[in-house]
């Protein structure tokens, strides 16, 4: 496969009206990357290291970007990533493994966007832990509506929603005034020591969430049948939205660290949770700062969960001939989650050390999409003209095995 300039790609690709009708499956994708556990990262590193790892942040991004353009690109070539897996496993046992790791990455992974969710209502409306958890359920509704009204309209929430997320954080950074020399020598200077690398572990290694890497290819599939587009154009048109989507992402998980490290870096007080920066927000720069976070920190749950329903459902299709509405399969991940969050707020454990459990759980599956996702696209039987370049196959390995120690080491660290 050859490819173009990028600069003239980009610019001939945002100049054709068929790209904004294409558009939209990144941005779906996006969200897992500024859900509520990016919060929590992104707020500890600026309040411990100041801007220093402002580099991890773009280096994850980076990462981001590549693997979610494989999995989309596969999906262009006529597959979700599950779809694939069970082609080349055939065997009926390993196919029943694969989707009940699978199922537990998803999980996992909610665990995060439920307890976002919760913890906004929270701080937001003052509601008692336990309640807000048990309103949280009902965001199934709004799934339900924007899913029977079509794919479309649920990509066009999503603009709403990252822009919201994208607005309100533009909102905290006029607020803190962050000094732009600091932001420029973070984000180009390569600082790490042993005080800090727990954090761009953090950032980096636990970066790529499993369910991201399933549905991008899934969503693509789908989005390339009723497109009717020749395969390279749908890829290059897939290559920008990725590449703008993720990059929204970037800058939103940037301005995260950035306001953090402004308001937070030297105070007396750690800041530790993300109710200790809701409340000292406010106290630093007004009650309209403080809400603003908390409203971007309830509408990252929202999306994010939302993103990982969809990727369930993508691989309950391909690997099962389970069939069940998507909003049937949201309540039911969404129940197994509720369970052991209100018995432990019950039993006076604070029921956000689940956190910890759902990513030691994430750290331990990362490799079962990502493997076979670099191996599949690496296979011209199965790209043809989309297979991977060398440099494109040798850099994604290169960062995949960067992700797989680091998550490691991650794992090794929290036990």
């Amino acid at each position: 496969m050859t490819y173009k300039n990028p600069i003239k790609l980009f610019f001939s690709v945002i100049s054709d009206k068929r790209f904004w009708a294409f558009f939209g499956s990144a941005l779906l994708v996006s969200v897992a990357y500024m859900d509520p556990g990016n919060f929590g990262t992104d707020i500890s590193a600026g309040s411990f290291f100041n801007y220093s790892l402002l580099w991890a942040v773009w280096l994850s991004s980076i990462m981001a970007m590549l693997l979610q353009y494989l999995s989309g690109k596969l999906g262009i070539a006529g597959y979700s990533l599950s779809e694939i897996v069970k082609l080349k496993l055939q065997n009926k046992n390993y196919i029943l493994l694969y989707w009940v790791l699978s199922e537990f990455a998803i999980l996992a992974t909610d665990m995060a966007e439920f307890l976002g969710i919760a913890l906004a209502l929270n701080l937001l409306f003052n509601i008692p832990l336990i309640f807000a958890a048990i309103i949280s359920l009902f965001d199934v509704l709004l799934l339900a509506i924007l899913v029977k009204r079509g794919f479309r309209t649920l990509e066009y929430a999503f603009i709403s929603f990252v822009s919201i997320i994208g607005i309100g954080y533009a909102f905290e950074l006029f607020f803190v005034r962050p000094n732009l020399l600091d932001i420029a020598t973070g984000s180009f200077t390569l600082t790490l020591n042993s005080n800090s690398l727990f954090l761009v572990v953090g950032i980096i290694g636990a970066t790529v969430m499993p369910h991201a890497l399933f549905v991008h290819s899934w969503l693509n599939k789908n989005k390339q049948k009723s497109s009717k587009l020749d395969k390279i154009t749908a890829n290059e048109f897939h290559t920008v939205d990725t590449f703008l989507s993720l990059f929204v992402a970037g800058l939103i998980n940037a301005a995260i660290l950035i306001m953090a490290a402004t308001s937070f870096y030297g105070l007396s007080k750690p800041i530790l949770t993300i109710t200790d920066a809701y409340l000292t927000l406010g106290p630093l720069f007004g009650k309209l700062s403080a809400i603003i976070f908390a409203v971007t920190l309830l509408f990252s749950g929202i999306s994010s969960s939302i993103t990982g329903t969809l990727a369930g459902q993508s691989i309950m299709e391909s690997l099962t001939d389970f069939k069940v509405p998507i909003w049937q399969r949201r309540l039911v991940t969404r129940l197994l989650n509720a369970i052991p969050v209100v018995i432990a707020i019950f039993l006076g454990v604070n029921p956000l050390n689940l956190l910890v459990l759902s990513q030691v759980v994430l750290s331990m599956l990362i490799p079962l999409p990502m493997i076979p996702l670099i191996l599949f696209t690496s296979d011209k039987e199965i790209m043809k003209d989309l297979v991977n370049s060398k440099p494109i196959k040798y850099l994604s390995i290169f960062f995949a095995t960067i992700i797989i120690v680091l998550n490691v080491y991650l794992l090794l660290t929290v036990i």
